[in-house]
């Protein structure tokens, strides 16, 4: 296409799906009406293994699907009709907020941060980007595990979303701030089930 990215166009969720597996892409557009497994169901799948970029469209407008495909783990909602130029506009300011933050952290200087950080059971390597919880290390992805250094780092701290969103998905996210709550239940479910009554510390969202 004219701005040389290489695309792959696909029928269903499930081919979708079958592609993430075998050769994933750099960033997703999903649509929410597809046959079979709906466009919802794939981004909830994405999600669970990876961040990588998800712009969802559909041409649904009501307020309660755009929040359902951001809650789920969609970075944009965009309602058809649009222009080609727009949807352009939003993979292109996706992929630079993903590039900017894969390269923040592989330049971060190894003394910039404490080897480890901990709370309670909870152990936070930010050299490594690792998580463990009583010796267990914890499958997170670069967003669960970026909002989980900034809960350990600063326990007890009261936040808003607003800071959350800048500092977890960067000052030029566009979408709904109850994201970060999708965020916080994924994290919590990440905990080993034998220990989700222990607390690591408080954070209050308001």
């Amino acid at each position: 296409m004219k701005e040389n990215y290489r695309t792959v166009g696909l029928g269903s969720a499930e081919e979708a799906w079958d592609l993430w597996t075998s050769s994933p892409p750099d960033l997703w557009v999903l649509d929410i009406m597809l046959p079979g497994m709906d466009g919802y169901e794939l981004c909830r799948r994405i999600r669970s293994d990876a961040e990588v970029p998800i712009i969802m469209i559909s041409a649904k407008d009501e307020e309660v699907d755009k929040i359902l495909g951001l809650e789920l783990g969609g970075d944009d909602y965009l309602v058809k009709p649009f222009s080609p130029r727009e949807l352009v506009a939003r993979v292109k300011r996706q992929l630079r907020r993903w590039y900017r933050l894969h390269a923040a952290n592989e330049t971060a200087s190894p003394t910039a941060a404490p080897a480890f950080v901990e709370v309670g059971s909870l152990r936070v390597y930010p050299e490594e980007r690792r998580a463990y919880w009583g010796g267990a290390e914890l499958e997170l992805t670069f967003k669960e595990y970026t909002l989980l250094q900034v809960l350990a780092e600063h326990p007890n701290r009261a936040y808003t979303r607003e800071e959350l969103l800048m500092l977890v998905w960067g000052d030029d996210y566009f979408g709904s701030d109850r994201a970060v709550d999708h965020l916080i239940k994924r994290l919590a479910q990440k905990k080993p089930s034998s220990s989700r009554s222990s607390r690591c510390g408080g954070t209050a969202i308001a």
